[in-house]
């Protein structure tokens, strides 16, 4: 068995992924170790040249978008690390980066899942911790509830010297302990995207593991850029994936408090951006794409949560 297996999965996201890999493979602290590209059907030429430029990859193609939680099982299964690191392709890996979570996961052996602290290009701090969703944390504001009660709800205002346990984190950089993974189980796949890992932490700690967030880990990830091409289709993934989460994990009164919470919030953003759109009397791009947004939303739910008017292709 090898130290660490390093599992990307691509979304017509080229640049980024041939960036990523070669600040992966700039860092030889770990020398026992694998690079395992899914590539989701990507249009963009990213599969041939990985090929090309990183030949010692494992490549695994798909045909097409078989969604985040489905495309990184098959990662998944193909890995032969003791640690499995989870990427987003649109990611830097810092010097030292690797070194510092296989450090950490072999000094808490019950760690089950590992965060980085993800920084802006800039070097500013991101969003590394996420909360289990709950009708606070998806009806009130986020920001707010962390200045409040900045122990229950941890980000990136706070900062912190040490490793702490938290809910969970985002996966764009997320180290899992093989045992872990073998016990819990992968990725539910019923998730296409958004929350898959959110998901995967509430498993891993129900079956007695602990997930860290570690701030000494520091990864570069620009977000969300295979996705913002198509931001209403990725938005309403995000709404799919909440109303999944809860339906598995909150039940049914909640769900429907969730649903009718977030149908008022989308109204009255939507009044808003009208309001603001016709005082600019339309000529505000970028309010005009944001009520495009709020308007194919309501859409979407309107006719009852389709599958075709999201990311994922359905036949």
């Amino acid at each position: 068995m090898i130290d660490l297996s390093v599992i990307i999965v691509n979304w017509n996201a080229k640049e980024y992924l041939l960036q990523c890999l070669e600040t992966i493979y700039q860092t030889d602290e770990v020398p026992s170790r694998e690079i395992i590209v899914i590539d989701n059907g990507s249009q963009d030429g990213s599969e041939a040249e990985v090929r090309k430029r990183f030949p010692r990859c494992k490549m695994i193609s798909n045909k097409k978008n078989l969604g985040f939680a489905k495309a990184t099982n098959q990662g998944l299964k193909e890995s032969r690390g003791r640690y499995l690191l989870l990427l987003n392709p649109d990611t830097m890996v810092k010097r030292g980066a690797f070194e510092r979570f296989i450090l950490f996961m072999g000094s808490r052996p019950e760690a089950g899942i590992a965060g980085a602290q993800l920084l802006n290009p800039d070097g500013s701090k991101q969003n590394s911790i996420a909360n289990f969703p709950s009708l606070a944390t998806e009806l009130l504001n986020k920001s707010l509830l962390r200045l409040l009660f900045p122990e229950r709800f941890p980000g990136k205002g706070q900062d912190y010297s040490e490793p702490i346990e938290v809910d969970s984190v985002i996966g764009a950089a997320m180290m899992v302990r093989r045992e872990a993974f073998e016990q819990a189980g992968g990725l539910d796949e019923d998730y296409f995207l958004f929350l898959e890992e959110t998901d995967w932490c509430y498993r891993m700690k129900k079956a007695g593991w602990k997930v860290y967030h570690v701030p000494q880990v520091e990864i570069c990830h620009f977000q969300g850029k295979s996705a913002e091409t198509r931001k209403e289709r990725a938005k309403i993934e995000y709404f799919r994936s909440r109303y999944q989460f809860f339906g598995k994990h909150r039940g049914r009164f909640e769900s429907r408090i969730l649903l009718a919470g977030l149908m008022i919030k989308l109204l009255a953003e939507l009044l808003s951006l009208l309001v603001g759109s016709l005082v600019t009397l339309f000529m505000v791009r970028k309010l005009r794409r944001k009520l495009w947004i709020c308007l194919y939303l309501l859409w979407w739910h309107l006719r009852l949560c389709p599958e075709g008017m999201g990311l994922k292709e359905v036949r």
